[in-house]
C-alpha cells in the first residue's frame, strides 16, 4: 500500500472516530468470512461501524483524534460507535453465540481507555431507549398511584361531610 493510500485510510478513520463516543478493539481471529459478514451486518443494523485496518494505522488515527492509544498485537478490528451500549451489546451477543469471538482487547469510552471488563459491563446496561421506556413506566405508575390517592382522599372527605 502506498503512503498516500495509508494517509487517506488514517484520515477517514480519524474522521469517523471524532464523532464516536466509543471505540472497541477486537481480535477477530477464528472467524470465517461468513461470520465476519454476519457481525458487520449486525453492527450496521445497530448504526455501528466495524473497521479492519493495520494496527499502526488504527493507532495513528486514534492518536490524531486526541484519544488515548494502546498497544495492539495481532489482527484487530475497530468498532466505531455513536451508541457505546448498543455496540457493546451487539459485540457481547455475537461473541456469546460464536465461542467468545471476536475477543475484546480494550478500547476507548468517552475519551478514557477501557478494558474488556468495562465493555462487558456496558453490554449489560440498558440502552437509551430501554432506559427511557423504564422511566416512562415508572412515571406512569407514580401518576396512577397519585390519582388513586387523590380519589381516595376525595371519597374520604365526601363521607366525612
Amino acid at each position: 500500500m502506498k503512503r498516500q493510500e495509508k494517509e487517506q485510510l488514517v484520515a477517514e478513520l480519524s474522521a469517523k472516530i471524532k464523532g464516536a463516543t466509543a471505540l472497541y478493539y477486537t481480535d477477530f481471529t477464528g472467524l470465517n468470512v461468513k461470520k465476519m459478514t454476519d457481525l458487520r451486518r449486525r453492527f450496521r443494523k445497530a448504526g455501528v461501524e466495524y473497521v479492519v485496518i493495520k494496527n499502526t494505522l488504527a493507532l495513528r488515527a486514534v492518536e490524531e483524534s486526541a484519544l488515548p492509544g494502546t498497544r495492539l498485537k495481532g489482527p484487530t478490528g475497530v468498532v466505531v460507535a455513536q451508541d457505546a451500549i448498543a455496540a457493546a451489546k451487539v459485540l457481547a451477543d455475537f461473541a456469546k453465540e460464536n465461542d467468545q469471538k471476536p475477543a475484546v482487547k480494550g478500547g476507548v469510552y468517552e475519551g478514557a481507555a477501557i478494558d474488556q471488563a468495562t465493555v462487558t459491563k456496558l453490554a449489560t446496561m440498558p440502552t437509551r431507549e430501554e432506559a427511557l421506556s423504564m422511566f416512562a413506566g415508572y412515571l406512569n405508575s407514580v401518576l396512577m398511584m397519585f390519582a388513586l390517592a387523590l380519589e381516595a382522599r376525595k371519597d374520604q372527605l365526601e363521607t366525612a361531610n
